[in-house]
């Protein structure tokens, strides 16, 4: 924990600490590997990104990780052929589609 530990956990902290809690069964795999390679750490960092995009498809509400945490949601890129705020419009007419 960083910081004063009198003061409580920071928001950094809770914020590691809730990808922690969403990444826990890597961890559990990563305890049983004996032999480190780059070739392994390398997966482990796929697996977590993977985890992370598919968590954040499945939020109730897009950008609540951050929201959560006290850090903004950051804005969404656009494609080529979008316009500024194009992109933002599709996403919650298929929210409210599904």
């Amino acid at each position: 924990m960083a910081g004063n530990p009198s003061e409580g956990p920071s928001r950094i902290d809770l914020l590691e600490l809730d990808i922690d809690l969403r990444l826990a069964d890597l961890w559990r795999e990563a305890v049983d590997v004996e032999d480190w390679s780059l070739e392994i750490v390398a997966a482990f960092i796929r697996a977590a990104y993977g985890k992370g995009y598919c968590d954040a498809f499945t939020e109730e509400s897009p950008g609540s990780l951050c929201l959560d945490h006290g850090y903004r949601m950051p804005d969404r890129r656009l494609e080529p052929h979008e316009s500024p705020g194009q992109g933002r419009a599709d996403w919650d007419r298929a929210e409210r589609a599904a």
